[in-house]
């Protein structure tokens, strides 16, 4: 039977993306094969516990909520994180995957909603986007950017233009806690009119930055 290596599941607010607000559960597999800057999950590059794929939904299906979030670290990163979304989705849940966009997401279920996150110059990690990833978009699926100063803003800017993403999906923009003034980013997208949703992590403002929230 197939194993993931997890570093935790827990339920809480969904505190990003297009359910923010819902109660979800997380499923948070440990491993990522890039270090971003601003990265908030440190905890989850190696460790965690071996379960088998069954036993993740089953305790999944037991906080009997309908949604269901598939993150890490960077949970493409580990053969078998398709066939627990299969499986998630088979269930009858509402899944979304976060991803960082490094990885293919061809094999994703498109019942899934792929969140994914181009990473700006600022995360120290632009040069490992996979663009082709781009193509595969579908309006069920986002697009996050994590900006970290005004140089992200202009290039996610020019990203927008040029992949026309906002024709495809929604797209996302985030400050990036430690550099980016929140009100600042605010300003810049009014300013220039930018047909994206601003976000805060909601889990951060009530629970702070720790695991499990």
């Amino acid at each position: 039977m197939t194993q993931l290596r997890i570093t935790e599941i827990f339920c809480s607010l969904q505190g990003e993306s297009r359910s923010v607000g819902y109660a979800t559960v997380f499923v948070r597999l440990t491993g990522c094969p890039l270090r971003c800057y601003y990265c908030d999950t440190k905890y989850a590059y190696s460790g965690g516990t071996l379960i088998d794929i069954d036993a993740i939904v089953e305790q999944v299906q037991g906080y009997a909520v309908p949604y269901v979030t598939v993150t890490g670290g960077e949970p493409l990163a580990q053969e078998g994180a398709s066939e627990l979304i299969d499986k998630l989705c088979d269930a009858g849940l509402k899944v979304s995957l976060e991803t960082s966009g490094a990885l293919d997401i061809g094999s994703v279920d498109t019942r899934v909603s792929r969140v994914l996150d181009i990473k700006t110059p600022g995360s120290g990690e632009a040069s490992k986007n996979h663009w082709n990833n781009l193509s595969l978009l579908t309006s069920n699926d986002q697009v996050k950017f994590v900006i970290c100063d005004r140089n992200d803003f202009d290039w996610s800017k020019r990203i927008l233009e040029k992949y026309q993403l906002t024709d495809t999906c929604e797209v996302l923009f985030s400050p990036s806690v430690d550099e980016m003034d929140a009100t600042q980013l605010a300003d810049w997208i009014v300013e220039e009119r930018l047909p994206v949703r601003f976000q805060l992590q909601l889990h951060k403002i009530l629970w702070g930055d720790k695991p499990g929230v």
